[in-house]
């Protein structure tokens, strides 16, 4: 298998001017991606896309979420899977984490990263989990001091980031309202994510100017759904802007349950391709995310969402 010109592309490190000269992929996959698996996802594949994604290179993978079982059940078993990953060295492993029993159990699970989580959309927030973006961050304050004071780092998510299901366009307003209230929780990163996919690049250009205002550029990352087809585009729009932390899930795993017809995460394959033919520096082996992209989806039957996965696949065979 090879990746032809981004190789090539990648060993001049000939980056466009203007954009970052490295970037780092959050890999979301294994949480964000499985949570909306409907079957049961055993916990050895759990483990062993992990362990293939550890060794990729990825420096952040999302590897659990410390809720309720009741809510997220494909979930229940973060304590094992952590318990039994081969870490890597210089991999922040992290978790969602959406009270203080969700926190108790990171750190039991020893995760180098807790993730607290808001809306930028009061619609969305009151149909999510039922009161306000101010009462939901506020419920979080407890959270973020114990992980402070625990030595983690935690970071901050944003939904409906660009548009929101219920109340259509959101914003600038709300989304820097959140920015700032997640920034004086003390957040080291901060995503704003695109849920349901509907962001355009000039968009995550004007949203990207109007934070960088009240939180480092350097420390915001885009989290973009590929629902119209725009998440590259939008990738690209964050690079111009100054962006240099993305999310992605492997395989393209994963949904949004709150839009019809809302479609997962960018695949990390394709946010590989696009970067690494930009001569831009990630640290991940793009050969080894397809493998384990090809892993995934035959472990749990479904399709594999990465055209680049599928098209180096193909190459190889």
């Amino acid at each position: 298998m090879t990746e032809g010109r981004s190789d090539l592309a990648a060993a001049r490190r000939s980056n466009v001017p203007g954009l970052p000269g490295r970037v780092k992929i959050v890999e979301v996959g294994p949480r964000d991606g499985l949570q909306a698996e409907k079957a049961q996802v055993s916990t050895d594949v759990k483990v062993e896309l992990i362990d293939r994604l550890s060794v990729a290179g990825f420096t952040n993978i999302e590897a659990a979420s410390f809720v309720s079982p009741k809510w997220v059940p494909q979930m229940a078993d973060g304590a094992d899977v952590m318990a039994r990953i081969q870490r890597r060295a210089g991999t922040f492993y992290s978790a969602l984490t959406p009270n203080m029993k969700g926190l108790e159990a990171a750190l039991a699970a020893r995760l180098d990263e807790v993730v607290i989580f808001g809306a930028a959309s009061e619609a969305f927030s009151q149909r999510n989990i039922n009161c306000s973006i101010a009462e939901s961050l506020a419920r979080f304050t407890p959270v973020a001091k114990a992980a402070k004071e625990a030595g983690l780092r935690l970071r901050g998510s944003i939904s409906c980031s660009f548009g929101c299901p219920y109340q259509g366009d959101v914003a600038f307003d709300a989304v820097v309202d959140v920015v700032t209230r997640m920034r004086d929780l003390g957040c080291d990163e901060i995503d704003i994510a695109d849920t349901i996919g509907v962001g355009t690049a000039n968009r995550v250009l004007e949203v990207a100017e109007t934070v960088s205002h009240v939180f480092p550029l350097e420390r915001i990352a885009g989290h973009f759904h590929d629902t119209y087809g725009q998440a590259l585009a939008n990738i690209y729009a964050g690079l111009q802007a100054g962006i240099a932390i993305f999310h992605s899930s492997v395989a393209g795993l994963g949904g949004c349950p709150y839009a019809k017809g809302a479609t997962g995460n960018v695949a990390t394959e394709d946010v590989l391709y696009l970067l690494h033919g930009l001569g831009i520096e990630t640290g991940v082996d793009l050969n080894a995310v397809v493998a384990a992209g090809d892993f995934i989806s035959r472990a749990i039957g479904k399709p594999n969402g990465a055209r680049a996965g599928r098209a180096l696949l193909a190459n190889a065979a």
